[in-house]
């Protein structure tokens, strides 16, 4: 087996195992830097010299940052440059270069067939015992592994962006996927300082496919007029004690591409209502409304004032109480259908998506009864599906038990 995959099986993550990404934009180059940074020889590639030429400038501010920060020495930063080697382009010629890694991870484009046809020509590069690792946020890890003839040692390493800053890292196993695969890469991103949670490959992983409600109940209720943007952000924010509102953090995000991985969810879930995408979303991403990085999105970014909440301690309530019955039951239905551990969903949520605390535990706080009681009366009024609490949620409410602990 690789190196890496050896060191692994034995408790130990070599440091000196050659590390490959392709996709050089902010999540490739983010990985880039923590493998660089952690000792790795790398190999960064982009179909587009620009992104490149971005990555390469992007990690000498990085690392000036750093050392005008007192964070590490002008050699060591110096030293962690001269790890990373940049390849133009993703052809068959430029592909040859990846031959000694111990690891490639792709970070490129969400379309399964563009990361299908990369595994594919990777697959006869590399040693067959390297591991091939795919970024991705919700595409079928079995997919992209059925491209390949050793699909044993392809595995989901997804990290959240900004690599260099964000903690968690989902590792993803297929149906196809060696363990010993997928448990070196879990212990080489935990040798990177990092904070790996082991999940099913099902559509969305954990993190974005737990999280949807925060974004598709805070549209509902703009959709229903319950209330304005800036007052649902206020509310989760200053009630609820989430770090950012919905809206600004999908206008943070990108409308176009929170919209696709709500569709990719939906699509993949058969069209369970649970995950249905709004369509004012689509009318944004359609009319160029993408958020920050268009200048317009939910609020402007041209200078104009933001719009000012309505401060009303008792709709604010509501809309907490709505889209938190949400967000519990679809942690409690990802233990369910074991997706991951209880533990694993907690530090999934608070790391991935920095919720003010657990799920499952908030669950608690708020109590099961109490959480299934929402979820009916909104099912009641509205006769939707989506609503429909998860069979365990009942059945820890029946019995007046604790969500985290059974």
């Amino acid at each position: 087996m690789s190196a890496l995959v050896t060191d692994s099986a034995q408790g130990r993550m070599a440091s000196s195992g050659m590390v490959g990404v392709i996709g050089a934009g902010a999540m490739g180059a983010g990985i880039a830097q923590v493998a660089a940074v952690h000792g790795h020889a790398v190999l960064l590639a982009d179909a587009q010299p620009a992104a490149v030429v971005r990555a390469r400038e992007g990690h000498a501010a990085a690392m000036a940052r750093d050392v005008e920060k007192g964070r590490r020495t002008r050699d060591d930063a110096d030293a962690v440059l001269a790890r990373i080697t940049y390849v133009d382009g993703v052809d068959a010629a430029s592909l040859a270069a990846f031959a000694p890694c111990a690891i490639v991870i792709e970070a490129i484009i969400e379309q399964l067939a563009a990361k299908q046809t990369i595994f594919s020509a990777l697959d006869a590069i590399v040693a067959p015992t390297a591991i091939l690792a795919s970024n991705t946020s919700s595409l079928s890890i079995a997919a992209i592994g059925g491209a390949c003839r050793h699909a044993d040692r392809v595995v989901g390493v997804h990290f959240f962006n900004p690599a260099p800053l964000m903690p968690l890292v989902e590792i993803i196993s297929a149906i196809s996927t060696a363990p010993a695969y997928a448990d070196a890469a879990l212990a080489l991103v935990a040798g990177w300082g990092k904070t790996p949670v082991r999940v099913k490959d099902t559509p969305g992983f954990l993190v974005n496919r737990v999280a949807r409600p925060f974004y598709g109940e805070s549209l509902r209720m703009l959709e229903e007029g319950l209330a304005d943007e800036a007052t649902i952000d206020w509310a989760l924010t200053t009630i609820g004690g989430f770090r950012m509102g919905p809206f600004t953090l999908m206008d943070l995000i990108g409308n176009d591409v929170n919209f696709a991985v709500s569709c990719s969810v939906y699509e993949n879930t058969f069209h369970d209502p649970r995950y249905r995408p709004s369509v004012t979303q689509q009318r944004y991403r359609e009319a160029g409304w993408l958020g920050q990085k268009s200048g317009r999105g939910y609020y402007r970014y041209d200078g104009s004032p933001k719009p000012a909440p309505t401060e009303d301690t008792v709709l604010g309530q509501q809309i907490v109480d709505r889209v938190l019955a949400m967000l519990v039951n679809e942690a409690v239905s990802a233990v369910e259908m074991q997706l991951a551990t209880s533990a694993d969903i907690e530090i999934a949520m608070t790391k991935g998506v920095n919720y003010p605390r657990g799920l499952l535990a908030w669950g608690d706080a708020i109590g099961a009864a109490n959480v299934l009681a929402e979820l009916e009366r909104m099912q009641r009024e509205y006769g939707d599906p989506r609503y429909r609490p998860s069979r365990r949620l009942r059945a820890v409410a029946h019995r007046d038990g604790r969500l985290l602990d059974d």
